[in-house]
């Protein structure tokens, strides 16, 4: 941990109480885009590790990233409707990277406001890094690279104008969605744990562990590498995968599947307090292994994770169940959930 003299390494974030005369364009981008992670004049509630933790049911989750994810869809197929043409492949690109980007921007709204009525894990020791003074123009670019080139990436080997949003294949995608991230973690639980215990490869994951206790600016807080990796490689990797096994996934599913890993990757860095599963059209599977994740698991990989850790998947615990490296729960064990006090993400 010596690593943590290098100033470059520091996580302070003092920037936001600074003159904003001293701001640059890339600190106006969190402030213009209203994407704080918390509210500087609103309290955050601290609670005990032994108080009960609040719970949402997975379908209000599901209602969240499909109502989301098929906003632009619909819009898409409106217009498609309404001309008889379908959009060019760079006008799909245009269009489904401003809605990826506008659904994320929703989503860390939703958490903000989740956040100041529920708390956050290990609150009582520490509360969210912010983004650190000397990461404002890394994080930055981070989030509009995954933001653009996911889309792009997708409309390059999927896309084709010949195939309207009508064409989408409604049938496979229950499964295929829930595959997705299924298969998806598979590859990002071997990457991710090879980049903890490889000596060789952990100077490449180091950047993303300095924050102990993340939110979701921070997703993708880490050296090119892993944001290549994070980016576009696993992605690729679970959509190559998914077309040997033989499924269409054609472009309209996996903008679907997409948002599903996206709402869980956000959502999973957020720590908020609160008993809550990726969503998952398998999840009845994944709850016969007990494989379901929560946000608490991703929290304490960060917390206690540095070369050897435990939870590294970030969709589900299937494969840390299988291969033995699943960590123990400290505020939201079973014991702990209050199944009574249900809470709701809001939709708008």
């Amino acid at each position: 941990m010596s690593g943590h003299l290098n100033p470059k390494d520091s996580m302070k974030s003092t920037w936001r109480r600074l003159d904003r005369a001293e701001w640059t364009i890339f600190h106006w981008f969190y402030e213009i885009l209203d994407i704080h992670p918390v509210a500087l004049d609103k309290e955050v509630p601290v609670h005990d590790k032994q108080e009960k933790v609040p719970w949402i049911p997975e379908w209000h989750l599901h209602r969240w990233v499909i109502v989301h994810s098929l906003i632009p869809v619909a819009i898409h197929h409106v217009y498609t409707s309404y001309t008889g043409h379908n959009l060019s492949p760079l006008a799909a690109f245009i269009f489904y990277s401003m809605a990826f980007k506008a659904i994320a921007i929703h989503e860390i709204h939703s958490l903000r406001q989740m956040g100041h009525k529920l708390g956050f894990l290990d609150g009582d020791q520490h509360e969210r890094d912010g983004v650190p003074d000397i990461g404002v123009q890394k994080v930055v670019h981070s989030l509009v690279s995954t933001s653009t080139f996911r889309p792009m990436f997708t409309v390059f080997l999927s896309y084709r104008s010949s195939q309207p949003p009508s064409s989408m294949h409604w049938l496979w995608l229950p499964l295929e969605a829930g595959l997705y991230g299924i298969i998806l973690d598979f590859w990002f639980y071997w990457y991710h744990r090879l980049m903890h215990e490889v000596d060789g490869l952990w100077k490449y994951h180091r950047t993303h562990h300095l924050t102990k206790h993340p939110n979701p600016l921070l997703t993708l807080y880490a050296d090119l590498e892993q944001e290549f990796f994070d980016i576009a490689g696993i992605p690729l990797l679970t959509y190559f995968s998914m077309k040997l096994m033989g499924f269409p996934l054609g472009f309209y599913e996996w903008w679907v599947c997409h948002q599903y890993v996206v709402f869980a990757e956000i959502a999973g860095h957020s720590g908020l307090r609160l008993h809550a599963v990726p969503p998952n059209t398998l999840s009845w599977f994944l709850r016969i292994f007990d494989a379901e994740l929560i946000i608490e698991d991703h929290d304490i990989h960060h917390r206690r994770g540095w070369k050897k850790s435990a939870n590294y998947g970030k969709q589900t615990r299937l494969w840390d169940r299988v291969f033995g490296t699943c960590g123990d729960r400290i505020e939201c064990h079973k014991e702990n959930v209050d199944y009574s006090n249900q809470i709701s993400m809001p939709l708008i």
